[in-house]
């Protein structure tokens, strides 16, 4: 069985967050997709279909680099894959990570071949007949989903009616894109003691500053101070900043596996975050989820994604520990992609060979911004 056609489509969809007032956002969180300016959600999609007509889907970080990550798929990437054997695939991949290893350790590269680990191990556990997450050795459970808001612009007001809000429906652990004390301790006055809080910050500061500021917030009984030191990469800095007795999430913008593992082997964190539509896909993550168990890290993956990355991560968390929630971005989307999307505190995976990502055409056509098809010819 071989990969005779590969699919790339990059599609938008546009969301909202709730009613919030107008904000301004610094030039250097334009790119973040947890801005309030951004009002559509972006998700690079691949499909892979076997000469058997079977079709696998994966998805690529992702956002503001779709283009450049489409290219990278288009020109490089996904003609690497074209006629690869699904008994191979293992082979392939780490032939395709030593081949491109000059473009880089992170970045559209790696997001590519993520996104075709992923379809490709989706094909793999149709063929087995088995769920991915029954496929990679875990039980079948439900999943407890935690809410991952976008930024309000630090509004205290704001910020703390939104928490009220999705708390109200029954979410138990929320995540914020807040920089401002204020606004996170107004979310926490917001929410009940019981009620976990979590906070990604997105890199803003430098190293005693962030210390200052964990220090401040340290009081608030967070349950972790996600990625708060410029660059993401200083694993002194963090374990600097862990110093403040705020436990330290980080790990999503870690220079592939290698990358991710000296993060764990630094003592900066006490949150390890791999993002599957990042560092390598479902193959990626597993060796991810191996280090940490190695070294005693408490692992959750890191997933901002609305398609078959978040299904991938879904049936990944599957295979943790019941108290790891999967995180999902909380938005309303005018069109859900797939039914998965229709987000309650709760997600039973899809009882179905493979991931269960099933996408209607007439959804891909509406919301499609650019789409190209390749074949194996031999």
């Amino acid at each position: 069985m071989k990969i005779i056609k590969i699919e790339i489509l990059r599609i938008a969809v546009p969301f909202t967050a709730d009613e919030h007032a107008a904000t301004q956002v610094a030039s250097d969180d334009a790119f973040n997709a947890a801005s309030p300016d951004i009002t559509r959600m972006e998700s690079l999609l691949v499909r892979l279909t076997t000469d058997d007509g079977r079709e696998g889907w994966g998805e690529a970080f992702g956002h503001g680099i779709n283009p450049v990550t489409f290219t990278a798929l288009e020109k490089l990437v996904a003609p690497f894959f074209l006629g690869t054997e699904l008994d191979q695939r293992q082979q392939t991949y780490q032939q395709a990570l030593r081949a491109f290893h000059g473009f880089g350790r992170t970045g559209a590269v790696l997001y590519a071949v993520s996104a075709i680990d992923i379809a490709l191990w989706d094909i793999a556990a149709q063929v087995a007949g088995r769920p991915l997450y029954a496929f990679l050795g875990a039980p079948s459970r439900e999943l407890e989903l935690y809410a991952s808001l976008v930024s309000y612009g630090n509004d205290p007001q704001d910020v703390a009616r939104q928490v009220s809000r999705v708390h109200a429906l029954g979410y138990r652990r929320l995540k914020l894109h807040e920089t401002a004390p204020e606004a996170i301790a107004a979310a926490r006055s917001a929410l009940p003691p019981e009620a976990q809080l979590m906070v990604d910050v997105n890199c803003p500061w430098q190293v005693e500053q962030a210390h200052g500021i964990a220090s401040q917030l340290r009081e608030l009984g967070l349950t972790w101070l996600e990625e708060p030191v410029w660059p993401p990469d200083d694993f002194a800095g963090l374990a600097r900043v862990r110093e403040a007795g705020v436990p330290i999430a980080a790990g999503e913008n870690a220079s592939g596996i290698e990358g991710f593992r000296q993060l764990l082997q630094s003592g900066a964190v006490d949150v390890a975050q791999p993002s599957v539509a990042k560092i390598g896909g479902v193959t990626g993550m597993l060796e991810a989820i191996a280090s940490a168990r190695e070294i005693g890290v408490y692992l959750v993956p890191h997933c901002f994604y609305f398609g078959p990355g978040l299904l991938a991560a879904a049936h990944l968390t599957a295979t943790l520990g019941a108290d790891v929630a999967l995180e999902v971005p909380f938005v309303q989307f005018e069109d859900n992609l797939h039914p998965f999307l229709d987000f309650q505190p709760r997600m039973s995976l899809p009882d179905v060979p493979g991931l269960g990502f099933v996408a209607d055409p007439v959804f891909l056509e509406r919301y499609q911004i650019d789409r190209v098809e390749l074949t194996h010819t031999h």
